[in-house]
This record gives C-alpha cells, sequence and structure tokens, in this order.
C-alpha cells in the first residue's frame, strides 16, 4: 500500500517538473501558447492580488495607467518599474504582447504609481535589456536570463508644465 501511494507521488511530482519545463522553455522561445496562456493567468489571478497594494510605499508592484487605444477606456495594470535618472525601465517577459504595452505605445504616455507618488511619463521605446540591464538589480537580471527576458519598456518622465500666468498679473 505504502509502495503504491509513493509511486503515485512520484509520478505526480514527474508530471508537475515536466509542466514547469515545458512552461520555462516556452517562456524562453516566446511560444505564443505559453505565453497566451501565462497572460490569461496574471491577468485573471496575479493582477487582481497586486492591485490591492500596487503603488504604495514598499509594495512590490506599482500601477501603470493608460488609455485603451481602440476603447479610450481608463486601465490600471501592476507593473514592476525600475527607478532610472529621468524615468522608469519596466521588463517585459511576454515581449510586446501585453494590452498594457500596446496602449502606452499607441498613446505615447501614461501615468506610473510608484511608491506612493504618481509620475506622468512619456516618450515609450521599447530597447533591448542588454543595453539597460544596469538598472536591475543582481537577482532581477538572473531571473531575466533564465526566463529568456530581452526587451524592455523605457519611459521618461514628462516634463514639467510651466504653470500658467495669471493674465491679470504684470
Amino acid at each position: 500500500m505504502f509502495g503504491q501511494i509513493l509511486a503515485v507521488v512520484a509520478v505526480l511530482l514527474l508530471g508537475l517538473l515536466a509542466v514547469a519545463i515545458l512552461w520555462m522553455l516556452g517562456m524562453r522561445a516566446k511560444f505564443p501558447p505559453t505565453i497566451k496562456a501565462m497572460i490569461w493567468f496574471t491577468r485573471t489571478v496575479m493582477n487582481p492580488r497586486q492591485m490591492q497594494s500596487a503603488g504604495t510605499p514598499g509594495a512590490y508592484a506599482s500601477v501603470i495607467r493608460c488609455c485603451g487605444r481602440k476603447s479610450g477606456r481608463p486601465y490600471e495594470t501592476p507593473v514592476v518599474p525600475m527607478p532610472a535618472n529621468d524615468g522608469f525601465m519596466i521588463a517585459l517577459p511576454y515581449g510586446s504582447r501585453a494590452n498594457w504595452l500596446r496602449n502606452v505605445l499607441a498613446n505615447g504616455s501614461a501615468t506610473i504609481v510608484h511608491e506612493g507618488h504618481t509620475y506622468a511619463v512619456d516618450q515609450p521605446e521599447i530597447v533591448p535589456m542588454r543595453t539597460v540591464e544596469a538598472c536591475f538589480s543582481a537577482s532581477d537580471r538572473r531571473s531575466h536570463r533564465l526566463f529568456g527576458v530581452d526587451e524592455c519598456l523605457r519611459v521618461r518622465k514628462a516634463a514639467a508644465e510651466p504653470a500658467a500666468q495669471d493674465p491679470r498679473r504684470p
């Protein structure tokens, strides 16, 4: 009896290991079914949980706000931006398939809520990870290499518009 239970557990563990290896290889190769499944899981399971604290001081994730490129509706998505001198870098583990990314690129601007502060950002561009990897921690760089993350979104903090002068003042 114990031997049969042990055999079933071993088969289940081997099955889980096989699924994990296939998932990792699919992510590295940017295999569309793997990416679509991961985007669905992230959107339906992970994002609602992260949105509860995203953007607050000390939270793992921040919030990127943008308008839909077709609908014009406002959207909020948790992302993990790394502050840079003039803006933020956001690793793109799914490549350029994420809807929030396509919205930001189409609009040319967005808003990031990071550590309790809100930043208007613009000039979005996808850049090779190797050109900006110094912005990321050593553990992030290892994860990026492991999962084949080779692109990053760079956004710059929008220039503050000068305050409009009161026409009644000289």
